[in-house]
């Protein structure tokens, strides 16, 4: 058994834990991509697609579609399933990026906020579940967080906290973004 942590008792072993890490981060990155692509469209459907916030959100999926990508790769490379929900993270990730970015601007800022966050909070229970024996995956994981971290503060300096509704809104999507997250390592 290698990675940073010892094991308990029900604890997955070395190999569950890559399994998981990789399944869950290729489902949230293909997610994210889903709800950017929502707002784009939300976006062109409302003729704002070259605004601020288009651009904002075109420069923010470009990223997304990149750690996308990658972790595509590693579920090839390293033999893991991905998971059996990706069908509905498509349509759920879309649909949500499509209504947040109907009812406005902030809102679309807020609910990256609100994935955003969530998605650090993950990545650095996984960066810290990790040793150096998957110092590779480790080091994609930490330059990931880096980037939705800057996303988060991108979308907070754009005015996400004033979105109409700002805490329950920020509340319902970190809510479906930890059950997405569980849903995902396991299923």
């Amino acid at each position: 058994m290698k990675t940073a942590h010892h094991r308990n008792p029900g604890d997955p072993d070395a190999r569950e834990v890559i399994e998981r890490t990789i399944r869950v981060d290729q489902a949230g990155e293909f997610g994210a991509v889903r709800i950017y692509e929502g707002q784009l469209a939300a976006l062109r459907w409302t003729g704002r697609s070259n605004s601020e916030t288009g651009r904002r959100i075109q420069h923010m999926a470009s990223q997304e579609r990149n750690h996308n990508k990658v972790f595509d790769r590693l579920l090839v490379e390293r033999r893991v399933r991905p998971t059996l929900l990706s069908p509905l993270w498509s349509v759920a990730g879309f649909a949500l990026g499509a209504a947040t970015a109907l009812m406005g601007d902030k809102a679309a800022m807020a609910c990256t906020v609100a994935v955003e966050e969530t998605i650090e909070e993950h990545y650095a229970e996984q960066a810290a579940a990790l040793g150096d024996d998957e110092k590779d995956l480790r080091a994609t994981v930490e330059k990931f967080r880096d980037e939705e971290i800057e996303h988060r503060d991108e979308a907070l300096a754009a005015g996400a906290e004033q979105a109409v509704g700002y805490e329950a809104l920020s509340a319902v999507i970190k809510t479906g973004s930890r059950l997405a997250i569980w849903l995902s390592t396991r299923i």
